[in-house]
């Protein structure tokens, strides 16, 4: 079963946090690399963070008439929000904050980004970062309701919203077989709004950046940051709601979660790496089309066998 951990605990999960994300970027910068022709080697996975001292100094860009209220408040939100969302993660049998409505606090700190994120192509009162936070939004109405029912299909199979709850509902077998409608829609929403991958159309460089175009210096280095919170967030989310958690044969309950949080980490970033970049019209249309209707038929078997019972 899942437990409250420590106090130490609140410390220690955005520790795990940024090192996931860490060793994403490192991962990310070896595969680029590699395509690129260049020698895969530490050096290659090093450089991203040797670029950290010089963005730290840079100065911010200087716009006319922008909100810089509202543009912090952006920039900012969409880290905090990934490190907060972690406080329901269980990490083998221990978790910061074992809510009864943990599902719920993980969907509320990843709509948070939304606002967040649309409040950083605002700020800056520029075009092309006002296109990227109104593409962020088209997207985000595109991939919610996909996501949140991916959610609800693993919330059902468990009754219960707390996540420990889920992951000890997967005894002899996990979501991800016989959810793997709910299990691709997550791995789908956790690119999204990550906006990273084929989903990176809020940041694309037909719109000079997009959200990111007008950004420098720490401002740019926390949203960049965020990207890759999230994505390390959602994947380690995956493990309680779709694999079973930190259950597993021979390796204590930590050690698992670790393994099967890298493992989905991993295939996230191989979709990052090779998928195209999809234009919002047409991942809307595909969105309501198709992944709502089966994302909701996906949610009618687990509400079925707990029926059944």
């Amino acid at each position: 079963m899942v437990e409250r951990g420590p106090w130490w605990t609140v410390a220690a999960a955005p520790l795990l946090l940024a090192a996931l994300a860490a060793l994403a970027v490192a991962a990310n910068a070896l595969l680029a690399a590699r395509s690129a022709g260049r020698p895969v080697t530490l050096t290659a996975a090093a450089r991203p963070f040797l670029a950290l001292p010089r963005a730290l100094v840079a100065g911010p860009r200087r716009l006319p008439a922008p909100d810089l209220l509202l543009w912090r408040a952006g920039v900012v939100t969409v880290p905090v929000a990934a490190v907060l969302s972690t406080l329901v993660i269980p990490f083998g049998n221990t978790v910061v904050a074992d809510l009864s409505v943990g599902v719920v606090w993980f969907n509320a700190m990843e709509v948070t980004t939304w606002a967040a994120l649309w409040l950083a192509g605002w700020g800056p009162n520029a075009a092309f970062s006002l296109i990227g936070g109104y593409r962020f939004l088209a997207q985000g109405l595109a991939y919610e309701l996909p996501l949140m029912f991916a959610l609800i299909a693993a919330a059902t199979g468990a009754e219960s919203l707390r996540v420990g709850d889920i992951a000890a509902a997967q005894q002899g077998l996990w979501y991800a077989v016989w959810m793997p409608v709910a299990f691709a829609a997550h791995l789908a929403g956790v690119l999204a709004f990550s906006f990273l991958g084929p989903f990176a159309h809020p940041a694309g460089r037909d719109a000079a950046g997009g959200v990111l175009g007008e950004l420098s210096g720490p401002d740019r280095l926390l949203l960049q940051a965020g990207r890759w919170l999230w994505l390390a967030s959602g994947a380690a989310m995956a493990v309680p709601l779709f694999l079973g958690g930190g259950a597993g044969p021979g390796l204590p309950a930590w050690a698992w979660s670790l393994v099967k949080t890298l493992l989905v980490l991993a295939l996230l970033l191989a979709a990052v790496r090779r998928l195209p970049v999809v234009r919002p019209d047409r991942y809307v249309e595909l969105a309501w089309v198709v992944l709502v209707p089966l994302t909701i038929l996906q949610v009618l078997v687990p509400a079925l066998v707990v029926l059944g019972r």
